[in-house]
């Protein structure tokens, strides 16, 4: 019978299992003999000891910590969330390496992209100072919950000898894990500048592999007219996949395009039918607005069906089709382009038919498709124009004057997602930082969901570190936490960004469906919600005997919750454990007057009362009948029985109603 002890899902523990699946003739003695799987590998495996490897100091530790099961938990907390009850959205406040090894069961294979923007390893950025012996108290030490006298944040300097090293162990392990959650067609985005291009790309080609690595986008955000030698005006956007094979084509609908529609339908109303006017006026706003249209400009011209620009309806090469096509007005055949056409003569009778042909004054002049504008597609391109000073101003509109410096762009982060994602995929941010992955997210308007993790950092011991620059923006976040009542955390931070534009959304969405126009569909809300849980211990005890006083032990282990943690703390370290969703409905039902909770329509039923008889089970099948879950796990706590008699039997009735027998677990 499964228990259930206080550790995260152990990766290595899981590895080890895969490997003995594929290669059983390993196993000796409950090991993994390396030898025999040398010799399985044959020709495969590499003997030599001069291949190239990137190393540096601290690197196997790193890895071993990635391996190692957390011993912590999330904490539900309902009174900083948003809709908790409806929204899909999960907002995490803690160190993202422990937040990364216990999503990894409830989350592996489920995120469809990340973004990251890490410390930048500039000299002044934070660094998490990972601790191997125990990182859930060195969490909470760093964050001011255990330390009294508080915890210098620590920077990386480049004085301190090891300015490259430190950022490497931190990031090894963090995306060593990310890559278990990406979908096998997903993919990661990594913001960087050049101090840590070299090295991301080097422990990216590692961990995702070379053959992965889908690109680079530079990204300029400023112009530096400061003396110098080169002036830095740009960074980078790194992505990488799971699997590239798999990876689709990247477009996304043209938002220029879709001002360019909007124009004509207004002109179109002011004008009727009068395509010539139409078209005459629609060039000229396009003339003047250049700049902002650039690479959907020739979109200028205008027939009955709407806007389109005239294509090539010659074959790429040499060998194309060759048919006779009748001009409308002469009635003579159209020339032939050299290389032929590129159209069969079938899908070219179809495009005459549809009016998506465009021909010339008469016969001589080559015809052309015309190409809607409604089909009009943005591709990602390796170099991104985007004014930094934008989303300063944005971000500051929605909130208040420098309380937070440099915020990601909105814009930018939003084309990669609606390149990327579709609906109801999971997006992840374990850097969120202002939270702009979250708001990028709810301006598409569409059933996405996000992870945001970010650390809580303490403003008011960053101020100790921070340079004078820094200094005056977190006096300034401070005061702004202040005059809304939250605590000088940067967390705080993020979850008001996404509150307030989630409320400024819905406000615009609800005054557009009340202009609507006759034909229009009124738009949906998005989810603007998000639940909030808190990296914590386990909501286990420890096993730690006292022998001097072994019966007060053993005594206080009978009830083996940690004191002052609810009933709901426990609910959700048990779907973590069990591997499901954090954004699964809970339903809470009364048999027998025992409380029992029923997890995901019915996957998981859980009941932490005691005196637990088989009429308790016997409510359980009924509600497993009606559900239907496709899995069906079910939780008591061990001594919740009213006898080891009783135990037997309410195991007994559920596994002869269907219930897997290890399925059946106590703690």
């Amino acid at each position: 019978m499964p228990t259930l002890n206080g550790n995260s899902f152990d990766i290595l523990e899981e590895n080890i299992k895969n490997l003995r699946q594929l290669f059983p003739e390993v196993e000796c003695d409950g090991k993994i003999d390396f030898d025999m799987l040398r010799q399985i590998l044959g020709e495969y495996v590499d003997d030599d000891k001069e291949r190239y490897n990137f190393k540096w100091n601290g690197k196997g530790r790193a890895l071993r910590f990635s391996q190692t099961p957390s011993t912590g938990t999330l904490r539900p907390c309902r009174e900083e969330s948003k809709n908790w009850d409806d929204t899909q959205n999960l907002y995490i406040e803690g160190d993202n390496l422990e937040v990364l090894k216990i999503l990894q069961k409830s989350y592996h294979g489920k995120i469809k992209m990340i973004y990251i923007d890490p410390p930048y390893n500039t000299g002044k950025d934070f660094v998490y100072p990972d601790n191997y012996h125990d990182s859930i108290e060195n969490y909470k030490a760093i964050t001011g919950q255990t330390d009294e006298e508080g915890n210098k944040i620590s920077t990386n300097t480049e004085a301190s000898g090891r300015f490259h090293t430190d950022w490497l162990n931190m990031m090894y392990p963090r995306l060593r894990l990310a890559r278990n959650l990406l979908t096998n067609d997903g993919v990661i985005f990594i913001s960087i500048t050049d101090k840590e291009l070299d090295n991301i790309s080097k422990i990216c080609d590692e961990i995702f592999g070379e053959d992965n690595f889908v690109g680079k986008l530079i990204l300029q955000t400023a112009t530096d007219n400061n003396p110098g030698q080169i002036n830095t005006e740009h960074e980078y956007i790194v992505c990488y996949s799971k699997n590239r094979s798999l990876l689709p084509y990247w477009y996304a609908k043209s938002e220029k395009a879709e001002r360019i529609q909007n124009k004509y339908l207004e002109l179109k109303g002011k004008h009727n039918d009068d395509i010539i006017t139409i078209q005459d006026e629609l060039r000229k706003w396009i003339k003047s607005n250049e700049k902002d249209l650039s690479g959907v400009t020739h979109y200028d011209n205008v027939d009955s069906k709407g806007v389109f620009h005239d294509g090539d309806i010659a074959n790429t090469t040499f060998g194309g089709y060759e048919y006779d096509v009748i001009h409308p007005l002469t009635r003579k055949v159209c020339k032939i382009p050299d290389k032929g056409f590129r159209f069969s003569e079938e899908t070219m009778r179809e495009m005459i038919e549809n009016d998506d042909i465009m021909f010339g004054a008469d016969e001589t002049t080559l015809i052309k498709p015309k190409k809607r504008l409604e089909n009009a597609k943005d591709v990602l391109r390796s170099v991104i124009y985007e004014d930094g000073r934008t989303s300063t101003k944005k971000f500051e509109q929605l909130m208040s004057r420098d309380v937070f410096q440099n915020p990601k762009s909105d814009t930018v982060i939003q084309r990669l997602i609606s390149m990327v994602t579709n609906d109801d995929d999971i997006i992840m941010d374990f850097f969120s930082g202002s939270g702009t992955t979250a708001q990028s997210i709810m301006q598409l308007h569409s059933e996405r969901k996000f992870i945001l993790v970010q650390l809580p950092e303490n403003l008011d011991k960053m101020i100790d570190t921070a340079d004078s620059r820094a200094k005056k923006t977190l006096k300034n976040a401070i005061t702004f936490l202040d005059s809304i009542g939250k605590p000088h955390f940067i967390t705080e931070i993020g979850k008001e960004r996404i509150r307030r534009a989630g409320e400024k959304i819905k406000e615009e969405i609800e005054s557009d469906n009340v202009q609507l126009k006759i034909g229009e569909e009124p738009k949906s809300v998005p989810d603007i919600g998000f639940k909030v849980f808190k990296l914590d211990s386990s909501n286990l005890k420890k096993w730690n005997p006292d022998f001097a006083n072994l019966e007060v032990t053993l005594d206080d282990m009978i009830n083996n919750y940690v004191p002052d943690r609810t009933e709901e703390d426990i609910v959700y370290e048990f779907m973590l454990k069990m591997g499901l969703d954090l954004s699964y409905p809970i339903d809470v039902a009364d048999i027998d007057g025992r409380k029992v909770y029923s997890i995901g329509f019915g996957a998981l039923m859980m009941c932490l009362d005691d005196n637990i008889t088989v009429s308790v089970a016997e409510g359980m099948v009924k509600m497993y009948k009606e559900q239907a879950p496709e899995t069906w796990k079910v939780v008591f706590r061990d001594n919740g029985f009213v006898d080891d008699c009783t135990k037997t039997n309410v195991k007994l009735t559920l596994v002869q109603a269907g219930l897997e027998e290890d399925a059946f677990t106590t703690v």
